[in-house]
């Protein structure tokens, strides 16, 4: 077996198939939504570490989340651009697979903790004199360590499952990074196993999840409507709407792209599905939490103040 996977030592991202004029707009365009994706969500981190408001549940949550998306776009986001200006787009066998581990593993972070996040909404509007007690620390805390391990040993099960098939060439990935699915084609050997499990994951860690979600949200929208309040009904919604965006680019754009049948989406177009899920969702996530949620712009207010102060003392 091991023989076999030495005959291929790299592969070859072939990435967009456009004008080189093209990839050099492509390149600034991308490494400007790269750089918005890391100031967002840096900036989220430092201001839900530099204020005490935001020291509760749905934060913490959301500190999570942030953290996930950096990584998430930090480990496809700069070999791409790289590629887009170089002419050698080799990856060695070792950090394709690598690249493919991370790329599953913050995936499924990503799905989970959106669904924990969901929980603490509900929660919060149905269950709302019961909410330090629901969501004490211990829960909060117990509830991240899950969905970060289970998500690094799910992905580690796919690529224990990669690393058993034999790849003796062709050696061209036709993806602009180790997309999962691009690379078992090049698989000199039956990948039905591969496939059902993959299939079998995405049914729990994204159908799952979304029921659940849907669920949740349900049950909030019906505790919402019993609010006499106009303004304890807007404020409620509120609370939710930045989640319910975040959840829907997220599951939307997962769903179509791993769950429809291939035939229905041809390679191209499952690359620019890819470069959505992979650049574009982390970049949008910080900006709705940060311009459509009215505590995070009152947090970086009262920090922007105080440095102001300490800058005039």
């Amino acid at each position: 077996m091991w023989k076999n996977q030495t005959l291929v030592t790299e592969f070859i991202l072939l990435g967009f198939p456009i004008r080189p004029e093209i990839q050099i707009f492509l390149f600034l365009l991308f490494t400007l939504f790269y750089a918005l994706t890391l100031l967002g969500n840096g900036i989220i981190l430092g201001l839900i570490c530099l204020d005490s408001h935001l020291h509760i549940p749905m934060y913490f949550f959301l500190s999570h989340l942030a953290i996930v998306d950096i990584s998430y776009a930090s480990n496809n986001v700069p070999k791409m651009l790289g590629n887009l200006l170089n002419k050698d787009r080799a990856i060695s066998f070792a950090p394709c697979i690598m690249q493919i581990f991370l790329y599953l593993a913050f995936a499924h972070v990503e799905c989970l903790i959106l669904l924990v996040m969901s929980y603490d909404r509900y929660v919060a509007i149905c269950h709302p004199l019961r909410y330090t007690v629901i969501m004490s620390w211990r829960l909060c805390t117990t509830l991240t360590i899950i969905s970060w391990a289970f998500s690094f040993l799910l992905a580690l099960l796919h690529v224990v499952l990669i690393l058993r098939l034999p790849f003796c060439g062709p050696r061209q990935v036709n993806h602009f990074f180790c997309e999962i699915l691009s690379v078992l084609k090049l698989a000199c050997a039956d990948t039905r196993l591969n496939q059902l499990v993959i299939f079998t994951a995405c049914v729990f860690i994204l159908v799952g999840p979304l029921c659940l979600v849907l669920i949740s949200y349900m049950r909030i929208l019906y505790a919402i409507l019993r609010i006499q309040s106009g303004e304890g009904r807007k404020k409620a919604f509120s609370t939710c709407s930045s989640h319910l965006c975040v959840v829907g680019l997220f599951f939307g754009s997962a769903i179509i792209m791993h769950m429809t049948p291939n035939s229905r989406h041809p390679e191209e177009q499952q690359k620019i599905l890819s470069l959505f899920y992979s650049l574009f969702n982390p970049m949008l996530n910080s900006l709705i939490y940060s311009l459509r949620n009215a505590e995070v712009k009152g947090a970086l207010k009262r920090v922007l103040g105080k440095e102001n102060y300490s800058q005039k003392m």
